[in-house]
């Protein structure tokens, strides 16, 4: 695990229904909580991992969303690594916002490509589903996509490549 908690916008930045803050590493609890206020008065930490948990994000006392958040609980998640993501929606403002307030809580910008590099740092993934990454992302149709998965789980076989 990486002493240093990192943060970044994961989704397409652009205006959209949802954008999803993620925040990865040792404090990335204690950063969400500073964001985060669920809307029954409990703490993140007080439900279980994995648990989609609605409330909102303040700056202090003002309002900034109306969001969702999950904390995942190292090693169940895609870092390995303790994880806070919160979906907001998806304007520019609000996951910018969002973003610098996870920077002013204690987290670092993540630099790209970083989450998938502590996946395989920690373990969690291979270096070819490592690489694979990227694939996925820029898969332009179905077969593409499709081989993308099936190179990244070592299962490379020209047969199921052609269905």
């Amino acid at each position: 695990m990486q002493e240093e908690t990192i943060s970044a916008v994961i989704t397409a930045l652009g205006e959209g229904a949802v954008g999803i803050v993620r925040i990865s590493g040792e404090n990335a609890l204690a950063v969400g909580e500073k964001l985060f206020r669920a809307a029954s008065g409990k703490k993140l930490a007080d439900y279980a991992p994995n648990t989609m948990v609605y409330g909102h994000v303040y700056e202090e006392d003002s309002l900034i969303d109306e969001v969702l958040a999950v904390f995942m609980r190292a090693p169940r998640s895609y870092t390995a690594e303790d994880v806070v993501e919160i979906q907001c929606h998806g304007g520019i403002q609000s996951l910018k916002k969002i973003l610098e307030l996870s920077y002013q809580a204690g987290a670092r910008p993540a630099e790209p490509g970083e989450f998938t590099k502590r996946a395989f740092l920690n373990g969690r993934i291979d270096l070819t589903q490592a690489e694979s990454v990227i694939d996925v992302i820029n898969s332009k149709n179905s077969f593409a996509l499709k081989s993308s998965f099936i190179c990244s789980n070592k299962i490379i076989n020209c047969c199921d490549l052609v269905k």
